[in-house]
């Protein structure tokens, strides 16, 4: 496995203010941002996989949609900073600086994050079936003192098909994985 597709961004590990993704590529997905907007992209090898299982969605009759990928540091840093809901990450240490990451959501909350997303049809497949297309529901329930983060079940992060179907199926979260 690639080290980048697994790498663990956390408040141990952060990325540096410089750090910009080499292959960012906008996914042919639906999205709730403009064309040419920053958080439409992802890192190539993500992207075509958001692309696969956005398409697989759309063949069971569900609407996926895109909410946010690529965040710059300094992006991160104006959001940490107006933050109050405590679901973001202090700069360096999110991982949609990594260009893995992408939030989504769909019609029925009219595309906002929300935890009752994980009840909606989209948010069950998206749990179901992400892993075969190499993504993970990054910040599952019952594992925030683990994760460090509150439960998000509308934040995929791109882990590889083989890391995530091994997490998906021993119901560990990438820290469990890299602590073994």
């Amino acid at each position: 496995m690639s080290a980048p597709y697994i790498q663990l961004i956390d408040h141990e590990h952060p990325l540096g203010p410089d750090h910009i993704p080499p292959d960012l590529v906008e996914p042919a997905i639906p999205f709730c941002a403009p064309p040419g907007d920053p958080k439409r992209l992802l890192r190539a090898r993500a992207a075509h996989a958001a692309e696969d299982l956005f398409s697989r969605a759309q063949q069971s009759g569900l609407c996926l949609c895109g909410v946010s990928g690529y965040r710059p540091y300094a992006r991160q840093a104006e959001l940490y900073q107006q933050s109050t809901s405590g679901y973001v990450a202090p700069p360096g240490q999110s991982e949609h600086q990594s260009g893995l990451a992408l939030d989504v959501s769909c019609p029925e909350l009219k595309f906002e994050l929300e935890p009752s997303f994980a009840e909606t049809e989209e948010g069950l497949f998206l749990k179901r079936y992400g892993p075969m297309y190499g993504f993970i529901i990054r910040y599952p329930k019952g594992k925030e003192k683990i994760t460090g983060y509150a439960w998000e079940p509308w934040h995929i992060r791109y882990v590889t098909k083989t890391l995530a179907l091994y997490l998906s199926l021993t119901d560990l979260t990438l820290e469990e994985y890299h602590a073994l």
